[in-house]
């Protein structure tokens, strides 16, 4: 076998509470590989190796997966959205939906963690040729269409989905990445069928035209985000022969264009993969258990069969222009919004990264504290938010310009008086400029990034070996590791020569709002969007008022110190026998008026604390009107606490504060250090709110449009409309939305005293605290708050709705989106209230029978009939009621034909479950246990999971070893009787309600036909819930 050229044990400097080893290998092939022991995976012995372990694995039944599948997530109702801006709500938690129910774990057996691995190549969407715009992406689908060592399509990810991993990849725009997770003792046989993407993918013609529909179907999926839509807009004005002037994701139109111009787009992928696909542009991370040198003999063994090539070039390429300037984009937006982005570009900072300039100006530009930007805006009414900084994105940290951009949501008032916003901006860049950059903000920001280095806490291994992968393309091989938290070298002269490209004749205005002059003789249209906007040149007397804003306003003046940074890094256990520490949380507070729960943390040990409250107010929503009041309030209060808790979230400790069904939840999570002040601090301002007219109006305003922009996507629209069923009460939005214009700043001060007037609080203290730092907490909350104890029999409890044995109930709605394209069917089989003797192994089967039907629903639905290219099946957990869910997303095929399709799939259930091996069955048995048993990566994922356990009211908080303990006795005939009992189309037992959202291609008068299928339409939603029966409240 070859040897490395080199090897580094020492070189990678790594955070001193860091237990993992690292070494870094170059291989004589120009790969280099970051191979990464972590003790933890092997905590209870590592293996002896079986060097034939997999052999009898690779010609398995031919399930199939697919990159961008992640098998994670269980009882979900929020999964497979993508993100549409950063400034858009939470549609799902916008009337209460139910939290994610994720793997709790507790007890004392052993938790297990996965391995992984990740691969970049330095290469993107960059590289697409001009005639075959989004090859890059497409060539990334390709690569999981088999190799000449594995040539099944779906070995790859069939291994992996019976071994309790998963799959990703994505494009950049100069790097693609590629990663898995796997449960540990598979390691070498998923690395073994990983490799082979990098040494002899098939590529296969019979593949192409499917795989060209399912990234037509991705980018079907972001046609109507306005985020995509405004980077593909800027993309699209970007200079002519510029890299980022083109078209990234790919579609069926310019794909298949490319072929009907004469372009073989087999031979342009092999070209592109030929060219680009060889081990100097490779960058390797892999996490196991196993010693450093069986991690450097499997990489020898199998990387070094990647073909050599020359190391990748990082280096700053031309200073091509991006855009013309003095020209404004007005964009015509999707959603109900006013945002204003300003964008400059910077050269390329690859090297200054331990400076980290665009960061410090970040800071102060982003800053939301007094005499800040945001500060001064929102005081004019004219913004409601602001974030300013270099994004993470290729596009915004390319080798040819970093570029920083400044976001601002305008309220109407802001809109029109847009060019004032602008010249604020210059104003408090001018101020920058003529005050001397200052080493003690560089200085805070050097302590938070060396604390947050320090402290780090650990990511799933999955996240972990990308965010490696990508740093080894960007930072030194020293630090990879540490690259992006640390601060060295402070040069005031860098910071001046950064700010020097804050000037108008180098920023780019985008303007996106709905409020769009379709009457416009100016307007032109985005060809691969659709979009719609009007580019105008901006006055030139405006311009050089920019250049020279004359008198800076009194009001800007640079942040003070920031006094919640921690200073007291003690751990609380130190002193503590660990061994007699709870295994779980444990009621360390019991009264009427407040119960806590506590754990302190004897696993993770790092100086942070989350602190999680669920506050039951009177009547909060026992009508309409007084949900809207109870938003409105909750939307005011964090407001007027914006500056404090801005300062302490620069200083790693965070807050959160949402109205979640008929409670107010308050988080605190972070450095415990300064927690109880910031708590002091909240709670005081909630006991003292007066609301400021002012203001009132301005967030009213924002709620109004958070209203307006719920249910924009269809999948979130699907989930609302599901929930609208099954929940007793549950307030529309629209009918929030007519009361909110009643609403005056009166009714509000009136509401809020009687809201207070009387409390539940039940929390969670998880973390570095002590018992006494706990009671004291309980004691802020009982003498800040003058509030009476709310009644038990008055905290509202959710109640969800029986259907039936037998009955099909169909509800069909439009999309609210008038040109969406995407319809979604969603089909609920409710299965039993979660309560009771049996109701573990319940969960247990359930989640045996998802983690079985998963990738064989997958392969059918998406990669062999290409209904879309979200499919997915999974438990769902609505206030303690267990059930089934099959859901579809596609922009080509109607509701009626894709609920015969899952009902074709669901008919078929039968036989592949009859036809399942017992060496398969338990595969997927002991990947499911090994998931279930899998270690927390971090205290916050395991405060989650403490969390879920508190609000559902179940306090199971080893449920998750339960269930593993129950899944040992399952057998295959368990799964079969729960299939035929619940799903099974012959079952008395079967109840199924199925949410049909049809897309703008679609007919809703189709609906019409599954009426004659025994399906009952629900026409009125209310009516049916008269005259329902509802399972009895548990949480």
């Amino acid at each position: 076998m070859a040897s490395a050229v080199s090897r580094d044990d020492e070189l990678v400097v790594k955070s001193p509470n860091d237990n993992r080893s690292y070494r870094l290998l170059r291989l004589a092939n120009g790969l280099c590989a970051l191979l990464v022991h972590d003790p933890e995976i092997y905590a209870d012995g590592c293996p002896v190796p079986n060097p034939s372990e997999d052999v009898d694995m690779e010609n398995e039944d031919d399930d199939d997966d697919e990159e961008g599948e992640d098998d994670d997530e269980e009882y979900s109702d929020e999964e497979g959205e993508d993100d549409d801006d950063e400034e858009e709500e939470d549609e799902e938690d916008e009337d209460g939906s139910e939290p994610k129910r994720r793997k709790e774990k507790g007890g004392s057996e052993p938790v297990i963690k996965k391995a992984a691995a990740a691969m970049c190549v330095g290469m993107g969407s960059f590289a697409d040729p001009p005639n075959a715009q989004g090859l890059a992406h497409f060539l990334e689908h390709m690569l999981f269409m088999g190799s000449s060592e594995f040539p099944d399509e779906n070995e790859y990810d069939s291994y992996l989905s019976k071994h309790g991993g998963s799959s990703n990849a994505f494009t950049e725009t100069e790097y693609t990445c590629y990663h898995f997770d796997v449960k540990r003792e598979y390691l070498k046989g998923a690395l073994d069928r990983f490799s082979q993407f990098f040494v002899s993918p098939l590529v296969k013609a019979e593949a192409m035209d499917r795989e060209i529909l399912a990234v037509d179907s991705e980018f079907n999926q972001v046609l109507q985000s306005d985020s995509c839509r405004l980077y593909q807009l800027q993309s699209h004005t970007c200079s002519h022969g510029h890299p980022l002037n083109r078209f990234t994701w790919g579609n069926k139109k310019s794909l298949v264009e490319a072929m009907g111009s004469g372009i073989n787009l087999r031979e342009e992928i092999l070209q592109m993969y030929t060219s680009n696909y060889h081990g100097g542009m490779m960058k390797l991370v892999i996490i196991g258990g196993e010693p450093l040198d069986t991690l450097e003999a499997w990489t020898m063994e199998l990387f070094s069969k990647v073909k050599a090539g020359p190391l990748l070039d990082i280096s700053p390429k031309t200073n091509m222009p991006f855009w013309k300037s003095g020209k404004l984009h007005k964009l015509e937006a999707v959603r109900d919004v006013h945002s204003l982005y300003l964008s400059w570009t910077l050269p390329c900072l690859h090297k200054e990264y331990m400076k980290k300039p665009e960061d410090y100006l970040a800071h102060l530009l982003g800053h939301e504290g007094k005499g800040s930007l945001l500060y001064f805006l929102k005081a004019k009414g004219w913004a409601s938010s602001l974030s300013a900084g270099v994004g993470s994105g290729g596009a915004q940290r390319s080798s040819y310009a970093y570029i920083f951009e400044m976001s601002i949501r305008l309220t109407d008032s802001g809109l029109k008086n847009l060019y004032e916003v602008i010249t604020a901006v210059y104003q408090y860049l001018n101020l920058l400029k003529q005050s001397d950059p200052q080493e003690w903000i560089f200085k805070e920001l050097q302590d938070i990034g060396y604390m947050e280095f320090r402290f780090a806490e650990e990511q799933p291994p999955d996240d972990y070996v990308v965010d490696l992968a990508e740093n080894m393309l960007f930072y030194s091989e020293k630090h990879i590791v540490a690259g992006e938290y640390l601060y060295e070298g402070w040069e005031p002269e860098l910071v001046k020569h950064v700010l020097s490209f804050f000037h108008p004749d180098n920023m780019r205005v985008d303007i996106l709002s709905k409020l769009f002059d379709k009457q416009s003789q100016a307007i032109k249209c985005e060809p691969w969007f659709g979009s719609q906007y009007i580019e105008e040149d901006i006055p030139s007397s405006l311009i050089e008022s920019w250049r020279n804003p004359g008198q800076i306003d009194a009001n800007f003046h640079l942040p003070r110190k920031n006094e919640f940074i921690p200073g007291d890094f003690t751990l609380r256990n130190a002193s503590i026998d660990k061994s007699l520490n709870d295994d779980n949380p444990r009621c360390i507070v019991d009264e009427p008026f407040i119960k806590l729960w506590y754990k302190m943390d004897s696993t993770f040990n790092v100086p942070r604390a989350n602190t999680y409250f669920l506050i039951s107010v009177k009547d909060g929503c026992s009508s309409l009107r007084n949900s809207v009041l109870t938003d409105l309030f909750a939307n005011l209060l964090k407001d007027e606490l914006n500056e404090v808790l801005y300062q302490a979230y620069v200083a790693k400790l965070e807050t959160s504060l949402s109205v979640v069904g008929s409670n107010l939840e308050l988080k605190l999570y972070g450095y415990n250090d300064k927690l109880a002040i910031l708590l002091s601090n909240i709670l005081a301002a909630s006991q003292s709110f007066s609301p400021k007219i002012d203001r009132f109006e301005v967030i009213k305003e924002d709620l109004e449009r958070a209203y307006k922009n719920t249910n924009m996507k269809p999948m979130s629209h699907s989930t609302y409309l599901r929930l609208q069923v099954l929940r007793e009460i549950f307030w529309d939005v629209d009918e929030k939305l007519e009361v909110l214009a009643t609403l005056t700043f009166s009714d509000l001060a009136a509401f809020v005293p009687e809201l207070l007037s009387q409390l539940h609080i039940e929390g969670l203290c998880h973390g570095n605290l002590s018992g006494e730092e706990v009671i004291h907490i309980s004691k802020i909350f009982r003498n800040t708050l003058s509030a009476q104890t709310l009644p038990e029999e008055a905290r509202h409890g959710e109640r969800v709705f029986c259907i039936p044995n037998g009955a099909n109930f169909l509800r069909s709605v439009r999309v609210k989106n008038d040109p969406e394209e995407n319809s979604v069917v969603e089909v609920y089989f409710p299965v039993e209230q979660d309560v009771g003797k049996e109701a573990t192994r319940l969960r247990a089967i359930t989640d045996l029978f998802s983690n079985i039907i998963e990738e064989p629903c997958f392969d059918q639905l998406r990669t062999k009939e290409q209904l879309g290219y979200t499919v997915d099946s999974s438990p769902r957990m609505t206030y303690r009621v267990l059930a089934y869910c099959f859901r579809v997303m596609s922009s080509k095929y109607s509701p009626v034909y894709l609920q015969s399709r899952i009902d074709n799939f669901i008919n078929g259930l039968s036989s592949l479950l009859d036809a399942l091996d017992e060496e398969t069955f338990e595969h997927h048995k002991s990947g499911l246990i090994a998931d279930k048993l899998e270690k927390d990566p971090s205290l916050s994922y395991q405060t989650g999971d403490y969390w879920s356990q508190i609000v559902d009211k179940r306090y199971m908080f080893d449920m998750s070893k339960l269930e593993a303990e129950e899944l040992r006795t399952v057998r295959k005939e368990d799964v079969i009787s729960w299939y035929d009992t619940y799903i099974r189309s012959s079952s008395p037992k079967r109840r199924r309600l199925a949410i049909h959202v049809y897309g703008c291609n679609s007919d809703i008068a189709e609906a019409a036909k599954l009426q004659e299928q025994s399906w009952t339409a629900i026409d009125d939603v209310k009516s049916l819930k008269v005259s329902s029966q509802f399972y009895s409240s548990l949480c």
